[in-house]
């Protein structure tokens, strides 16, 4: 049974790409921060999953929590197969950079761009020995072209560095059967984090040339195919998925 890691796996764009691993039966390392009530209700309607899933406690922004989720998957399951780099800090508030906190900046760098280091540090090692491994980092729109985003500087700072270090990873394991990539979903809010693709299609939104809203099974299928076995020609890649909606800096100022 293949096994996976999904950081901030319990909410949002992540309990989506849970669902689509369970779908996939596999066993699931769920990791979450702090919202002990939420894990308590899934374990309720992820019942028949339990014997498979484990729910692990942690900050990615500390390193001593990374290797605690690391150490619980490998002690339950003895294998990392799929490792789902979800978890991102965002500050919504519009901010330039200069009035960015020194704890802001660190969150922003250590949550987005330093955890997927320690992750990798990790999890690379066992991927080796498999012969087999599925990498995937989140970015935004247009991030291997390091684009200037207004309020975002931190935020897209710590991307742009992870669309390099995807790359690198891609190219330095390639010939370890582990291929690396960058999954950048578009402008998808509230409750259509945790929507179907079925659930948006009864949706109008005018703002996107396709006509309807973003879900979590947009991102959650594309992280689906990109783990497949017979997607190792895929590597390196930067995929965007916005519905054609020119996300970064599309009304200057706005917040996403």
């Amino acid at each position: 049974m293949r096994h996976v890691v999904i950081t901030a796996g319990t909410k949002g764009l992540g309990r989506k790409v849970t669902e689509e691993f369970l779908k996939m039966g596999c066993s699931v390392t769920v990791n979450y921060r702090s919202d002990v009530a939420r894990v308590e209700e899934l374990k309720k309607e992820w019942k028949p999953f339990l014997e498979c899933i484990q729910f692990v406690q942690g900050d990615v922004t500390k390193k001593e929590d990374i290797t605690n989720i690391f150490n619980k998957a490998m002690d339950r399951f003895g294998r990392i197969d799929y490792l789902i780099n979800n978890a991102g800090p965002y500050i919504f508030e519009r901010k330039k950079l200069v009035d960015y906190e020194d704890h802001e900046w660190n969150e922003m760098i250590d949550g987005n761009l330093s955890s997927v280091f320690h992750f990798l540090k990790l999890t690379i090692p066992v991927m080796r020995k498999q012969q087999f491994g599925r990498i995937i980092t989140y970015g935004f729109q247009d991030a291997e072209n390091s684009p200037g985003w207004m309020y975002r500087a931190a935020f897209s700072a710590a991307k742009v560095g992870l669309v390099s270090l995807t790359k690198s990873i891609a190219l330095e394991e390639a010939e370890y059967g582990i291929t690396a990539n960058m999954v950048c979903p578009g402008d998808i809010t509230g409750d259509m984090k945790e929507a179907t693709i079925t659930t948006a299609r009864q949706r109008i939104d005018p703002q996107t040339p396709i006509g309807r809203p973003g879900t979590g099974e947009d991102i959650a299928r594309i992280i689906a195919f990109l783990c497949e076995e017979n997607s190792d020609f895929i590597t390196g890649s930067v995929i965007s998925a916005s519905g054609g909606v020119n996300v970064v800096n599309k009304i200057k100022g706005q917040v996403r």
